[in-house]
């Protein structure tokens, strides 16, 4: 009878550490699947046109994710065929929907991270 319990609590602990490790290295979603990608005319990828400390910078991105944007000022987005949320350094979320392009001449959003749906 001793035997038949250490076997059960043996199976029940393979059991909790396969469920621990499919939760530590499971499938992490879309979430790291937006890809910067190099901007190139005719495509519709998000395009965002920004600047920080004296550097100006236009950069894209395709695919659903979420990624870092740095805090950098953003004055043009372009989102071609992506819905896009940016969130800004102060906690605030702004929802773009595709096919919009718009400009921020004078008070530009400082974006800490971007997500496209």
């Amino acid at each position: 009878m001793i035997s038949k319990a250490k076997k059960a609590v043996g199976s029940l602990a393979m059991v909790l550490a396969a469920a621990a490790s499919f939760t530590v290295a499971g499938p992490t979603g879309s979430a790291f699947a937006i890809d910067h990608v190099e901007c190139v005319g005719g495509e519709s990828f998000l395009k965002l046109w920004s600047h920080l400390d004296g550097r100006d910078s236009v950069d894209c991105y395709a695919n659903a994710g979420r990624t870092d944007f740095g805090g950098w000022w953003v004055d043009r987005i372009s989102t071609g065929n992506n819905d896009l949320i940016y969130y800004d350094v102060n906690g605030d979320s702004v929802r773009i929907n595709r096919w919009t392009d718009i400009t921020f001449p004078n008070h530009p959003p400082r974006v800490k991270s971007i997500q496209i749906l």
